[in-house]
């Protein structure tokens, strides 16, 4: 039930607070941090039997940069304007530039902020494309230094990793409900949230909830803060905001419903860009740029030495199915620890039967590698422009990959090679102040992380999910915080 509850309805209140956070992944335990810090008491709904969400089982990547202690030590100059630049570009069409400005502006501060939770990073760089690197490397490039962006802005790394191999969101999460438990922040688990309350004036003052079973009410004097992840997992809002994601796998938790944005939206609240996705196309970067991305059609679309996600979406839209293509030599000079179980499908002496055995049209691939090999031997790539270090003629034997095949911990099992989440939700201003359709502020409702749109246009960057919804998290519970 999403609609809202009056509290003069209101038969019992079973727990009261100044702040009601509900959801306890990174956006909620900043905003529940932020808000005990200021000196309100803050309890945290959770319907899950304990922290993380989809927060802990992420990578872990963090996106900050103008100048961090890491980048320093690597020897990178970087500044909130050249890392404004870059976002603007990668986030958008149409990033929110206020919320991006503001991010960027307080990029130091929020990295300082995380090492104050007991979080390090190593100083050191993991510099090739990955969607996850299986070292300890404390940075990570995510597209900087690949066309068009490093025409836009200076190449500068910004993916900042916990010091843990793999993946790392486990690390940032258990730090960071170290820190509410530690600052005296009250957790509910295995409570789930079903409406908002509403007092006769319109302001948001709590709400009803699902304990074991039972209906319970909760009410805060000064703010409910809603940090509940996006819809990824609700088959009735994708068909309605985000069909592009119909059919495929999931990133999330399992949880991400959409309730939130349900029930500020009952309310009268605004949501903001509910068809922006990510995806991710479990073609294996190590592969991609050392060999090439071709269509169904045998064709490249893309310079694969972009940001994974980049090329995920340019494949999402291609006629397909798309194929990782290499050699030999490209194969044999990746590196163990990159090639997460993944094995080419098809193996051939020459390009007409690699075509046929992809039933690709007769001398398309053909085509495709001829002329790439003409410009790859000059350092070149006019088509799409990759980088000239990953820039060689292809030769034969060759091989294809079968990105519908997975890899890591799903390697060899088939679908459709794409698995994603929503970027779109709640409209907030930079404080987390929710917004009504008429562009005023909700009373008492804020948001950040997931159930919001956040800094995020129809681009995407690994580590502006946990960046955006900590960096806004924290401001949520703040202004929460002060009533």
């Amino acid at each position: 039930m999403t609609v809202p509850v009056r509290l003069a309805d209101v038969a019992r209140v079973d727990h009261e607070t100044d702040v009601l956070v509900v959801g306890l992944g990174c956006a909620g335990g900043a905003a529940a941090l932020e808000a005990r810090r200021t000196g309100a008491e803050v309890v945290v709904l959770e319907r899950a039997s304990g922290a993380g969400g989809s927060s802990a089982q992420s990578g872990g990547e963090l996106y900050l940069g103008g100048g961090t202690r890491v980048q320093k030590a690597l020897g990178y100059d970087d500044d909130p304007e050249n890392m404004f630049a870059y976002l603007l570009a990668a986030l958008g069409p149409h990033a929110d530039e206020e919320k991006l400005r503001l991010y960027c502006a307080g990029s130091l501060e929020h990295f300082d902020w995380f090492c104050s939770l007991g979080i390090d990073f190593e100083e050191s760089l993991y510099d090739a494309p990955s969607w996850m690197p299986p070292t300890r490397d404390g940075l990570m490039w995510l597209g900087e230094n690949a066309w068009p962006f490093d025409q836009i802005a200076r190449p500068v790394p910004r993916g900042h990793r916990p010091s843990t191999e793999g993946f790392g969101g486990w690390l940032l999460m258990d730090r960071l409900t170290a820190a509410c438990t530690e600052a005296g922040v009250e957790t509910h688990t295995d409570t789930r949230a079903t409406a908002l309350v509403v007092d006769d004036a319109g302001r948001v003052v709590g709400v009803t909830a699902r304990r074991f079973g039972e209906d319970v009410t909760y009410l805060a004097r000064r703010g409910v803060v809603l940090t509940t992840g996006g819809f990824v997992d609700n088959e009735r809002m994708l068909r309605n905001h985000a069909p592009d994601l119909l059919g495929h796998d999931k990133v999330s938790d399992g949880l991400d419903d959409g309730s939130g944005i349900e029930m500020a939206a009952a309310l009268g609240a605004a949501t903001r860009r509910m068809a922006a996705v990510e995806v991710a196309y479990t073609a294996l970067p190590a592969m991609a740029v050392r060999g090439m991305l071709v269509n169904g059609l045998g064709r490249r679309f893309v310079n694969e030495d972009v940001y994974p996600g980049v090329y995920s979406h340019a494949a999402l839209h291609q006629p397909g199915p798309c194929w990782v293509i290499l050699d030999e030599e490209g194969l044999e000079s990746i590196p163990a620890q990159d090639l997460w179980g993944v094995r080419p499908t098809h193996a051939a002496e020459t390009l007409e039967e690699l075509e046929e055995e992809l039933a690709m049209p007769p001398g398309s691939l053909r085509d495709t590698v001829a002329a790439y090999n003409e410009h790859a031997a000059r350092g070149e790539d006019p088509y799409f422009h990759k980088n000239a270090r990953w820039l060689r003629p292809l030769t034969g034997p060759f091989a294809a990959v079968d990105p519908r095949l997975g890899f890591g911990t799903t390697a060899g099992q088939e679908n459709t090679g794409f698995r994603g989440f929503t970027l779109g939700g709640l409209h907030t201003d930079v404080d987390g102040q929710v917004l009504s359709v008429a562009g005023a502020p909700v009373p008492g409702l804020y948001a950040a992380g997931r159930a919001t749109s956040g800094i995020h246009g129809h681009g995407y960057v690994s580590g502006t999910s946990l960046g955006d919804g900590t960096f806004f998290g924290r401001r949520a519970g703040r202004t929460a915080a002060a009533g």
